[in-house]
């Protein structure tokens, strides 16, 4: 015990002397927008609740008449005894809304991505992603045992020149990326990798957790490219859809297979009732109110213009520092004017590129969105 705990210590100080330790603070978000922390109030620019649906009158009906009806959790693996009839009728919303067959649904995004990637590849196989794809994506590979390789950031002739050299050499390739980067709100160019994918029999894996709700609709990232073909489009419930869970929606017989070995599927507990019931509630939303899910580009893309920055492509837009510990002041300056913006530092962000990553939300009122243009100008110059 006395090498752990000197193990552990060693790491936290030699974190701590980067500027790269986390610890968690606890805060009360008081309604999807503001928030309360260390008895401070702060409007929050840094939650992916980017349409407020966390806090909507009829999703929070919907979890607690779930409740009700089924009780707290869904009491073991879907297989078993944990699937009931909100989680057949949230696939349903799902593969609508993505215009696919069948969907599956998991326990988180991470969990989708970590059991999704394993199922389709292995030994003897590659899995090409995004330099700049989640952490969940890299997970899979890791899982899989495939041969990874990583794509220079959403460069279509680096892809092509890899599959053109490597695709005769082994038995599938799966290619995987972001659809919207979560660290820097660009998407990737989903109908030009799809042609490539196409052209080499390589099938193409896009991550949505933050384009569903958001973009096209609410309908997410694929559906900004007319043409894009993507068998396999994965995402999460956790950000606009306002709860929690992870999803993959694609053909019948994939969803069949997913179902049937997935390892994070078929060994995991199914998720909530309430968690299944708010989703359902949610996406209802989503499909008939496209002028809500346009809101939060919209105020991203008044905040990028305020400052003379690149136009927002998502809700998220990145204002880079540079170094930890200069983006753990630049977010103690804004909470000093009352704003909650939370600073992004290695590994999650490559070394040198520490930044202030703004989320923007349906809700932010547009004085306070112009307010913080003028709150971060002065970081911009420093």
């Amino acid at each position: 015990m006395n090498s752990l705990q000197s193990f552990a210590e060693g790491k936290l100080a030699a974190l701590e002397t980067r500027s790269l330790r986390r610890t968690l603070a606890p805060t009360h978000r008081v309604d999807g927008l503001w928030v309360e922390r260390d008895g401070q109030r702060l409007l929050s620019f840094s939650c992916n609740d980017y349409l407020g649906l966390s806090h909507h009158p009829a999703v929070k009906a919907a979890a607690a008449q779930a409740i009700e009806t089924y009780g707290v959790g869904s009491g073991a693996s879907r297989l078993v005894t944990g699937d009931h009839p909100l989680m057949s009728a949230l696939e349903g919303r799902l593969a609508d809304l993505k215009g696919t067959e069948a969907a599956c649904v998991f326990g988180s995004g991470y969990l989708t991505n970590a059991g999704v990637i394993p199922t389709l590849v292995g030994p003897g196989d590659l899995l090409i992603a995004d330099e700049l794809a989640h952490a969940c994506i890299w997970a899979g590979g890791r899982l899989s045992g495939a041969e990874t390789l990583r794509l220079r950031h959403n460069d279509v002739g680096h892809l092509e020149e890899i599959l053109t050299t490597r695709r005769g050499e082994v038995r599938r390739v799966l290619v995987a990326t972001d659809g919207v980067f979560s660290m820097d709100g660009d998407l990737a160019p989903l109908d030009r990798l799809s042609a490539v994918c196409r052209a080499h029999d390589a099938w193409l894996l896009s991550d949505d957790a933050h384009g569903i709700g958001v973009l096209a609709d609410g309908r997410g990232s694929a559906h900004v490219f007319p043409g894009a073909d993507i068998p396999l489009q994965m995402g999460t419930l956790s950000k606009a859809v306002g709860g929690y869970g992870g999803y993959l929606c694609a053909s019948r017989a994939v969803i069949d297979l997913i179902k049937t070995r997935a390892r994070t599927f078929v060994y995991s507990t199914g998720l909530p009732p309430a968690s299944a019931a708010a989703a359902i509630a949610a996406l209802d939303i989503i499909a008939r109110d496209p002028a809500l899910c346009a809101l939060p580009l919209t105020k991203a893309q008044a905040f990028t213009s305020a400052l003379g920055l690149p136009a927002a492509q998502s809700a998220i837009v990145p204002v880079v520092i540079g170094e930890a510990d200069a983006a753990l002041a630049a977010s103690r300056r804004l909470r000093e004017q009352g704003f909650l913006v939370v600073p992004i530092r290695p590994p999650t962000v490559p070394e040198g590129t520490a930044r202030l990553r703004i989320a923007f939300s349906a809700a932010h009122p547009d004085d306070q969105v112009a307010r913080l243009a003028a709150a971060v100008r002065p970081l911009l110059a420093a």
